[in-house]
């Protein structure tokens, strides 16, 4: 997993990959920021105090703007990881492309394409897996406020468990489909669970985390095919 990781920051600075985190950044940041605006418009004039029994206290424009920054840099920690994976889905074959022609041609030779609806179906099953899941944790997070790490640990195992799962099947699917399938996603189980742990943990890390989608899905390609060759 390590060398995975190593082999993936290293092609970092690839101009095919530099492209493809650019275009995924902007439109992973433009839904937040459309998602912002919807949350600031909805909120403007409301009375969050009338739903409650309390005297009213309307929200101007000002009392919405900060409600809905506050709610976006929610969402920005909490769903980026499911939001981020969904966007970089519609992208995942080029990104696995560019790292199989510089490290595993005769793979890439033989591979196939995941095509744009297969990889949409699997990024929104992905996107829609780790929001599940977030939602799910969010009670236990605002329990383990008072722990102080604890909703990091917790973050970092709930988003950990799928990420794995779901990069490597994005991967997998290029090369081998069918009943075939299962048995090779199983044989990477653990090794996929700590990338997957990995990744989620980099989540964490400012300005880090805008990278981690591209690096993971360049590991798991680094990850699947070391395995294939022996290389772990």
């Amino acid at each position: 997993m390590l060398r995975a990781l190593a082999l993936a920051v290293g092609q970092l600075a690839d101009p095919a990959l530099l492209r493809i985190l650019m275009r995924s950044l902007l439109l992973t940041l433009a839904l937040f920021a459309a998602a912002g605006l919807a949350i600031g418009w909805a909120l403007s004039g409301s009375d969050p105090c009338g739903l409650i029994g309390l005297d009213g206290c309307p929200l101007d424009a000002t009392a919405s703007g900060l409600s809905a920054l506050l709610a976006t840099l929610l969402g920005l920690w909490l769903l980026f990881p499911a939001v981020a994976i969904g966007v970089l889905s519609g992208f995942m074959d080029a990104v696995v492309a560019a790292v199989e022609a510089r490290h595993y041609p005769a793979a890439r030779a033989t591979a196939r394409p995941l095509g744009p609806a297969r990889a949409l179906a699997l990024g929104l099953r992905s996107s829609a897996r780790l929001l599940v899941y977030n939602l799910v944790a969010l009670p236990f997070y605002l329990v383990l406020l008072v722990t102080g790490i604890g909703p990091a640990l917790l973050f970092v195992l709930v988003n950990g468990l799928a990420l794995g799962t779901d990069l490597g099947e994005m991967v997998a699917l290029r090369h081998v489909r069918g009943p075939a399938l299962r048995p090779a996603l199983q044989a990477s189980r653990g090794a996929r669970t700590a990338l997957g742990v990995a990744a989620a943990a980099l989540f964490l890390v400012p300005f880090v985390n805008l990278l981690v989608p591209i690096v993971a899905a360049a590991a798991a390609t680094h990850l699947y095919h070391g395995r294939r060759e022996g290389r772990g």
